[in-house]
């Protein structure tokens, strides 16, 4: 697997890696009718640095990093992951969040914090916590879940240095 930084070239690979989690509604507070330019943007744009992960079959994974906050607590930083469907459970999302990581280490942040995981993200928690993000707060009945209903969503925390 290769990381690379995304172009606008990759937009369209990225889009179809965003469209169906953005369109379930399950994982990310992002209106589920969010438009491809829009997404794309909100992905690619601002502050955000973002890269693609690479593999034989194309491109199956992406993540971002930006800041989290401005003023003095822009050493806090935020970063978000998707794996293409194909390619989930191959590694490609501990892959990005080690490669996130080090930019962020690269970058000057002293932590990287995770503003709204949906408790239900049980895959997700488990791979953070596995890398040593700790829940630091739980939102009660945050997110609506399009299945499940109100659900939890968590704040999660690292320090970097």
């Amino acid at each position: 697997m290769l990381i690379r930084p995304a172009t606008s070239q990759d937009a369209d690979a990225i889009w179809a890696m965003l469209e169906p989690v953005f369109r379930a509604g399950e994982t990310y507070a992002i209106p589920p009718d969010i438009s491809r330019d829009d997404a794309v943007a909100y992905w690619m744009g601002g502050t955000h640095r973002a890269w693609v992960a690479e593999a034989d079959i194309g491109v199956i994974g992406t993540a971002y990093l930006c800041p989290n906050h401005k003023g003095n607590a822009d050493h806090i930083c935020n970063a978000g992951f998707v794996t293409a469907p194909a390619a989930r459970g191959r590694g490609v999302a501990q892959g990005l969040l080690n490669h996130v990581l080090a930019e962020a280490r690269v970058a000057g942040f002293g932590a990287m914090q995770f503003n709204f995981v949906v408790a239900t993200n049980t895959g997700a928690i488990a791979l953070w916590q596995r890398n040593g993000f700790e829940i630091v707060g739980t939102l009660t009945r945050a997110f609506r879940h399009p299945s499940a209903g109100l659900v939890d969503a968590h704040i999660m925390y690292q320090l970097l240095s």
